[in-house]
This record gives C-alpha cells, structure tokens and sequence, in this order.
C-alpha cells in the first residue's frame, strides 16, 4: 500500500493505534517508567546510580514487552476466535 492509498486526514500512529492499541499503551508506559526514575534519581538512596539505571531500564522494558505480549494475544484473539464465531453466525442466517 502506498501512502498515497492512506487517509489523508488520518496519521500512521493514529492508524497503527486503533489497529493494536496495546502499542500506545506500551509507550506511554514506557515513558511514565523513566519520567518516574528521572523523578526518583535524587532520592535513590545508597544505591549505586548504575543499579539505579539498570533498575530502571528493565522496568520499562517489561513494562513495553508485557503490553506487546497482551497485543498479540488480543490481536490472536480477535483473528481467530471473534472473527471465525462472526464468519459462522453470517453461515447460519443464510
């Protein structure tokens, strides 16, 4: 598909948003994590400002590769198991 062909009114994110709206999700998650660990830099403590970093980096990479996991299930959901129970409803009111 061209970008020609897309919507004109319509952005690639907003687009890609509404087809998975976990990767949002993700995102924003991803940048609440590190706001909060910039938030919490100076008050860390004895803790090292390497394992405070580490601490933080894994956090917000969970936090991403758990909305794209619930994204795919969802999406696998959707293509086979909603859009298969719909195909057999539209059979049956033939």
């Amino acid at each position: 598909m061209s970008a020609v062909e897309y919507d004109e009114y319509e952005s690639k994110f907003m687009r890609k948003a509404k087809e998975n709206p976990f990767v949002p999700a993700g995102m924003a998650g991803f940048v609440a994590i590190v706001g909060y660990g910039l938030f919490r830099l100076k008050s860390r403590g004895n803790t090292k400002m390497s394992v405070h970093l580490i601490h933080m980096r894994v956090a917000a990479q969970g936090f991403v590769v758990g909305a794209m996991t619930i994204g795919v299930i969802y999406s696998m959901y959707r293509d086979y198991v909603l859009k298969p129970m719909a195909e057999q409803k539209a059979l049956n009111r033939k």
